[in-house]
């Protein structure tokens, strides 16, 4: 258990990554929406969503040629707002 929950955090231990589940917390988007919308090069995005998918906190569906993704886990973005608020 405990590796798990260490898992989660390293998967969350990076700004980029805090900006994606953020932008995905309002539902499903694509690859392309994800790095137009957040400014990221394509690469760079793919990279820290594969962290994200590995760690169980994203999943995804292939729609023709299309690569959409959502946030699996809903308590991940529970926790980004609560630690935001104590942060600020």
């Amino acid at each position: 258990m405990d590796e798990r929950i260490a898992e989660v955090f390293k998967a969350l231990a990076h700004p980029t990554r805090i900006r994606i589940i953020r932008y995905l917390s309002d539902g499903e988007k694509c690859v392309k929406e994800i790095w137009q919308e957040l400014g990221i090069p394509q690469p760079t995005v793919s990279q820290h969503i594969n962290i994200l998918k590995s760690a169980g906190i994203i999943s995804y569906r292939k729609d023709g040629v299309k690569t959409c993704y959502k946030v699996e886990k809903p308590f991940v973005i529970e926790l980004i707002k609560l630690i935001e608020k104590e942060v600020e």
